[in-house]
């Protein structure tokens, strides 16, 4: 019961294209679109290292990008 939640359409578990960033204190917190609400999701700078994704081009570029709610992760558009 508690994995179906998961699977149900329109959850914030799935990929979403980046709109705009902002630096933060120690990271770049990434905005992204969820129905008519603008949300955003926190990264520091040693996830970005982690995920191999430089902060600069980051906040340069945004749109660039998209974000795995339910990985925690950034990853550049193909």
């Amino acid at each position: 019961m508690g994995d179906s939640i998961l699977l149900r359409p329109g959850n914030r578990y799935c990929m979403k294209d980046i709109m705009t960033t902002r630096k933060m204190e120690n990271g770049v917190a990434v905005y992204y679109m969820e129905g008519n609400e603008t949300k955003y999701e926190s990264f520091n700078y040693s996830e970005l290292i982690d995920m191999k994704v430089n902060a600069l081009d980051l906040l340069k570029d945004p749109k660039a990008y998209r974000v795995d709610l339910q990985k925690h992760l950034i990853q550049m558009k193909k």
